[in-house]
């Protein structure tokens, strides 16, 4: 009666294989000493380098760049404006400028650097052999890159403050070469601004010829057009200008005369007989004269009419005297009414002689108005052009002046010193650097030969590669007891053993899908990969020995024994050819409960339904005896005679040590699983860390 074998349980669902934290543990313990072999080789490599590598020497020159410039004169070629950011951008635009290859050969040439080995590209022996080029080009080309590959130009956040740091092998030509530079800068700058005063001085220049031609141009046409017109001029006015001005000032004087002199006639001859009431008597000399002697002559008379009497000849004489007097009186008076009519005529006359005068004038002066508006115009153009014509030249003094001025707004606040310590190679940052870059090299390479030949990490990897349980985790350390043959008294560290071993066995058969009263014994094979022979060896007798241990009664077959053996005794092989009945050749170990049943003689091949058919009756023999059958199935790639156990037995059980089992040989042995058409129903892992 044909018996099949029982069915497994389902697969669970098992997470994916990936990488775990403590997976890249387990990779970089494993890998552990290429890791180290990798530090240790850039550590002594950075050490030999800072070791030979000639030491270079690193000075600071310190330039402060204010960004209100030096206000020399009012009106600089250079305005002092200072900019919204407060001169950020203005001072980062110098790092450049220092930077530039004008400043740098300035430097070069003041401390004569072309000629110096370590700068000029001459030391070298490969400069030595290429040769070529012209040499004094291709001196200062090469002297001007190397200085920039030694030049370094920062500026600190929020300050206005430049850092010229130059490196060379020897500290006072580093710190003589950060002064130069730093003097190269200001010299520069100084001699950009007495360039742009110069440009800007001669392009002002340049404009004074034009603007002077301008100028007589303008000249010219208002004198020709004064002369075309007959326009004469005398002190910016025009002459016929000035005399009618200056008549019709002595008109209005004529006038006023006029008037005066009439009312003053007027008021002579409205007194009539009594012209010496007038202001102009009262004002006459001579009428005072004659009026203070007729005053006198009157006194006289009152006095000598009282002694004398009238007909005195004092008295008569003096009457005579009165009478006299009064008639010079009254002719006085008749010559201010004459002289005061006679001026008045006058007046008048050349009042009306103005007046003639004037009308004729005006007329000629209407003429004159319409011939002044063109004037006007060309005097304003001429004006105008006088005006920038004296704005040019005032500039230009301003800007020829400006020329020999060093408005230069940077300044050296500190200069190179020096240094005390060497800034190249930093030894010990080298070296710790290597040892840690070392250490993540080696484990990064680590990681890529792991995943570039991936080994079987976790148990959750297994899990999903097989699609079956892991039921434990063996260690890889020997417990120390008597392996072969079977028994013996047992360690503690065996005995912790035994129950990992113990419970796995467990887990297969709780996990097994046996009917009831099925008549074959239980029986585990146990598979590996070839490079795991050992391994499996190792756990197949481990479980033979923790069945063993817990009173079962256990068939040990060993699909492996007796290759060493020049005529190998019956076994396996015989027992499926038919050859020998199973109970003749399985026996037990003196003081065991495990009977060893060995590979047997391979004289000669059987088929797999005969191998099936015996196997099938081999285990239900033993199920009179035996408790737990447990095979180890060897590596199933390469045994095909294991083929009719595979069909037969409970479980099949897949052996595989951590960080050490390519995943590539673990499919390899489930795929041929596969091929003799079972499934791994398990797995036990093997832990060289454990």
């Amino acid at each position: 009666m044909q018996y099949a074998a029982p069915e497994p349980m389902p697969a669970a669902s098992y997470p994916s294989s990936s990488v775990e934290l403590g997976d890249v543990k387990r990779i970089l313990v494993r890998r552990r000493f290429l890791i180290l072999a990798t530090a240790l080789l850039l550590t002594l490599a950075a050490l030999l380098y800072g070791l030979f590598t000639p030491a270079l020497y690193s000075s600071v020159a310190e330039i402060i760049v204010d960004p209100q410039d030096l206000q020399v004169v009012t009106n600089d070629v250079n305005p002092s404006r200072v900019p919204p950011d407060g001169g950020i951008t203005m001072v980062e635009s110098q790092v450049a400028v220092v930077q530039s290859s004008g400043v740098l050969l300035r430097a070069i040439a003041a401390t004569n650097l072309t000629e110096d080995p370590e700068f000029n590209g001459q030391g070298g022996l490969l400069s030595r052999l290429l040769g070529g080029g012209s040499a004094e080009t291709d001196k200062t080309g090469k002297t001007l890159d190397a200085l920039r590959r030694r030049l370094a130009v920062k500026r600190a956040d929020k300050v206005l403050v430049l850092d010229v740091i130059v490196t060379a092998k020897s500290a006072d030509k580093a710190a003589m070469l950060a002064n130069a530079i730093a003097q190269a800068y200001l010299a520069d700058q100084a001699s950009a601004r007495a360039k742009m005063a110069t440009d800007a001085s001669d392009s002002i220049t340049a404009r004074l010829d034009e603007q002077r031609k301008r100028v007589q141009q303008a000249e010219n046409a208002v004198e020709a057009y004064k002369s075309a017109n007959n326009m004469v001029m005398a002190a910016g006015n025009l002459v016929s200008d000035q005399e009618l001005t200056e008549i019709n000032t002595q008109l209005s004087a004529a006038q006023s005369r006029t008037a005066a002199l009439k009312a003053q006639v007027d008021q002579l001859r409205k007194q009539g007989g009594a012209p010496d009431a007038t202001s102009e008597a009262m004002r006459s000399s001579v009428i005072s004269s004659l009026r203070t002697q007729e005053a006198t002559l009157v006194d006289q008379l009152s006095q000598l009419g009282t002694e004398l009497g009238p007909r005195h000849p004092s008295m008569i004489a003096a009457q005579q005297q009165l009478r006299d007097t009064r008639q010079l009186i009254a002719r006085e008076l008749g010559r201010i009414v004459t002289a005061a009519e006679t001026d008045y005529e006058r007046a008048l006359a050349n009042q009306q002689a103005l007046e003639a005068k004037v009308a004729g004038m005006k007329s000629k002066s209407l003429d004159t108005d319409q011939a002044s508006v063109k004037l006007r115009e060309l005097q304003r153009d001429l004006e105008a052009v006088r005006s920038v014509y004296a704005t040019y030249l005032q500039r230009a003094q301003e800007t020829r002046e400006q020329i020999n001025v060093d408005s230069t707004n940077a300044r050296i606040i500190s200069s190179a010193m020096p240094a005390l310590k060497k800034s190249w190679p930093p030894l010990l940052l080298l070296v710790f650097g290597a040892f840690f870059g070392g250490l993540g090299l080696g484990t990064g390479m680590a990681l890529i030969a792991e995943y570039s030949s991936p080994t079987v990490l976790s148990s959750a990897q297994m899990q999903s590669a097989i699609e079956a349980p892991v039921v434990g985790v063996l260690p890889a350390k020997p417990a120390r007891r008597r392996w072969w043959p079977f028994g013996g008294a047992a360690t503690p560290a065996a005995q912790k053993m035994d129950a990992v071993a113990g419970l796995a066995l467990r887990r297969l058969f709780a996990s097994s899908r046996r009917p009831p009263n099925w008549p074959l014994v239980p029986s585990i094979l146990l598979t590996s990969a070839p490079e795991d022979a050992a391994q499996r060896g190792r756990v197949a007798r481990l479980l033979a020995n923790a069945a063993a241990a817990r009173g079962s009664r256990v068939l040990f077959i060993d699909t492996n024994g007796g290759k060493s053996q020049k005529e190998p005794q019956p076994g396996l092989l015989d027992v499926l050819r038919g050859e020998y009945a199973f109970e003749a050749l399985s026996q037990f170990a003196p003081g065991s409960n495990v009977a060893v049943l060995g590979k047997g003689r391979p004289k000669a091949a059987f088929s797999e339904a005969q191998g099936v058919y015996f196997t099938q009756h081999m285990l239900a023999q033993a199920s009179r005896n035996f408790d737990l059958v447990v095979v180890d199935g060897g590596a199933l790639a390469d045994n095909l005679n294991a083929s009719p156990l595979v069909a037969m037995v409970d479980e099949i059980v897949l052996v595989a040590t951590l960080n050490a089992t390519p995943m590539r040989d673990v499919t390899a042995a489930s795929q041929a699983i596969s091929v003799m058409g079972r499934l791994p129903t398990g797995a036990l892992l093997v832990d060289e860390a454990a």
